[in-house]
């Protein structure tokens, strides 16, 4: 065991943050960490790194496990270069190499050669350290740093790229990429899919995947979560909760233990009430009285079931398309756009078109000009060529992510009220508690509100626009997992024109009916929704070797019978079929998540079923029959424990 959190509690004056949190963390974790914004995880992790103290609990770690924790959005803060401040990492691992170096000189020295016994303890010392830093992967660093900075985006800087020089983005970027290259037992991050394009996030997935300790990461993206955790760690109402599985799991078990949590309160309150008429008819008959009374007795005795609460209250709201547009929508043709006249363009000779109730994704790189495309779309700029053609009663609704359009110095209240003057204030009010505003909520400023805050402001405006086209530049992002459910839902409903901007790979799925990738040339065209897009890339990406290597196999004009060319031929034949058979075991490991999924999902509910039959009278009243069902229990769990145990060994490779 690595960490073990017990009965944590956290207030801010008289409120309550945390309230009697439990969690463990073992070699090789891999754990979600999950609730509603405000719900206390960032403070948890800040607990567990030592940077907040606790009001209640204990914390016990071993003394050899380091533990390593990146903050929301923090950015790495130096004056070093890029290959200064990755090289710090192992200051360890580089002075042990100085000083070998020096020991190296020293051996060669031909004056030490005099003194055997000095002479055979420098050898000695030499062959111990020599081995610590080849185990340490002294030898390897350099090629680790390269790996990770072009992991993170940082293949085309210079290594002597000064930090300070840097965005915010990219300084949260290199602060995790240096906290990857220190690889701590127990790695927590909170947020750490903030600021990184799709191809960025892929690649940490895949590391984080291999990483050699434990993880616990606090993320609002539902596909990363997939893809890497194998225990989500809710915390609701100040309290914790552990679910196995990995985000998609953690949605179905919660709801099949509210509705297993449901039917028992219910079973319970219909035998409370039966056991009530039956004292209320019988307690004043002589003939009944005593039987009434041992009722009246076991219902004073009986531990009653609080009503299972639910889910925590969510923002509510839809979009309403005014008008109807007319069937072509938006017609792009050869767009460029440059910054300034006669320099290079961000982008060239898009051409795309919209046509009414389509959904479309536009994806690409960080910095590629997918915002300022749709910046040229809404007006906010001007095409440096190309043509922009709107189709007939279109009105246009857009969603900026940095939220610019809302004014600071404005009220909640104001900045709604102000943007729809003809609406009474009590329908502005309505409005703004359907996305959680409420009381003395709408009086806050909107510069003291938080990033998720404002984005629920800025949705709210978008509702009541009513535009029957909308143009979204990343909307998931600063909202929380249940209120991207909530907005995901809306969206599905809308049936309007839909064009957005999304690193969440999650709802790209989920919403995408057409992909559009980016590029500086131009912009290429992929039918269905995210995974589609990946499927399609890949299967260019294999026709694309079979050519080569088909290309490679085929002997030139002066070198046929080269017994060489067919070696190399044949070499690429066989590196083509392995790489075939290893996509073969891939889809393979993949079927078979999804036949442990279905089977754990069965015997869970099988296993639920079965303890809710423990409960009735006629159940644990018989010997016999509740034998026969614990009986089943226990085999279910033995079964299931069998099924988790191949699950999360599978979900590691």
């Amino acid at each position: 065991m690595l960490l073990q959190a017990t009965d944590i509690t956290k207030l801010y004056g008289v409120t309550t943050i945390l309230g009697g949190i439990g969690l463990q963390v073992l070699e090789r974790d891999r754990i979600g960490l999950v609730g509603v914004n405000g719900a206390g995880k960032s403070t948890l992790l800040q607990i567990l790194a030592g940077e907040l103290t606790p009001d209640g609990g204990q914390i016990f770690k071993a003394k050899e496990t380091r533990v390593g924790y990146l903050a929301q959005n923090s950015g790495l803060q130096s004056d070093r270069t890029i290959w200064e401040e990755m090289l710090d990492v192992f200051s360890d691992l580089t002075e042990t190499e100085q000083e070998l170096r020096r020991m190296e000189i020293q051996i060669a020295d031909p004056g030490l050669a005099h003194d055997d016994k000095a002479y055979q303890d420098l050898l000695t010392r030499y062959a111990i350290k020599s081995d610590w830093f080849k185990d340490q992967g002294g030898y390897e660093i350099e090629t680790r740093i390269r790996s990770v900075l072009h992991g993170m985006g940082f293949g085309s800087f210079s290594p002597d790229t000064v930090i300070s020089t840097l965005s915010g983005g990219q300084k949260t970027r290199l602060a995790l990429a240096r906290i990857l290259l220190q690889a701590p037992d127990l790695l927590m991050l909170d947020e750490p899919t903030n600021h990184l394009d799709i191809q960025t996030l892929t690649w940490l997935e895949d590391y984080l995947r291999n990483y050699s300790g434990a993880l616990l990461v606090v993320s609002h993206d539902r596909y990363f979560l997939d893809r890497l955790v194998t225990a989500i760690v809710e915390i609701e109402r100040h309290q914790s909760r552990r679910y196995t599985g990995n985000y998609s799991r953690y949605i179905e078990l919660k709801a099949a233990e509210y509705e297993s949590q449901m039917k028992l309160y219910e079973k319970q309150q219909d035998e409370i009430a039966r056991m009530e008429t039956f004292i209320q008819k019988n307690i004043v008959r002589a003939s009944t009285t005593k039987r009434a009374q041992s009722r009246r007795k076991a219902l004073e005795k009986m531990d009653v079931m609080d009503r299972p609460l639910g889910d925590l209250k969510k923002a509510s709201f839809s979009f309403e398309a005014e008008i109807t547009s007319g069937k072509d929508v938006l017609q792009v043709d050869g767009l460029s756009y440059a910054f300034e006249p006669g320099s290079s363009p961000l982008f060239k000779n898009v051409s795309f078109s919209l046509r009414r109730g389509e959904t479309v994704a536009l994806i690409g790189p960080n910095g590629i000009g997918k915002s300022t495309l749709l910046k040229i779309l809404t007006g906010d700029l001007k095409p440096t060529a190309g043509s922009i053609t709107w189709g007939t009663k279109v009105k246009v609704g857009y969603y900026d992510q940095e939220q610019s359009h809302l004014n600071p110095q404005n009220t909640v209240l104001e900045e709604v009220w102000n943007a729809f003057p003809h609406m009474e204030e009590a329908r502005i009010r309505s409005v703004l508690g359907n996305f959680l505003f409420s009381g003395e909520d709408v009086l806050k400023k909107i510069s003291a509100l938080s990033g998720g805050e404002k984005a629920r402001i800025a949705l709210s405006k978008l509702m009541l626009q009513k535009a029957n086209v909308l143009i979204l530049d990343e909307p998931t992002n600063h909202l929380d997992l249940f209120s991207k459910e909530v907005l995901e839902s809306a969206l599905i409903d809308y049936d309007g024109t839909l064009l957005f901007i999304s690193h969440d790979r999650y709802f790209l799925n989920k919403m995408a009916e057409r992909i559009e990738e980016l590029h500086p040339g131009g912009a290429e065209h992929f039918l269905g929704n995210y995974d589609d897009y990946l499927a399609k890339k890949q299967e260019l990406q294999e026709l694309a070797a079979e050519q080569a290597n088909s290309e490679a196999s085929k002997p030139g004009p002066q070198d046929r019978s080269s017994v060489e060319e067919a070696s190399t031929g044949k070499t690429g034949a066989a590196n083509y079929e392995a790489d075939k058979q290893a996509k073969r075991q891939e889809r393979a490991r993949l079927r078979r998540l999804e036949q442990l999924e279905e089977t754990i999902a069965r015997l869970e509910g099988e296993i639920a079923n079965l303890e809710a039959e423990l409960m009735l009278p006629e159940i644990y009243q018989d010997y016999t029959a509740l034998q026969e069902r614990q009986s089943v229990i226990d085999s279910n769990k033995l079964e299931l424990s069998s099924a988790y145990e191949e699950w999360e060994s599978l979900a590691a490779e």
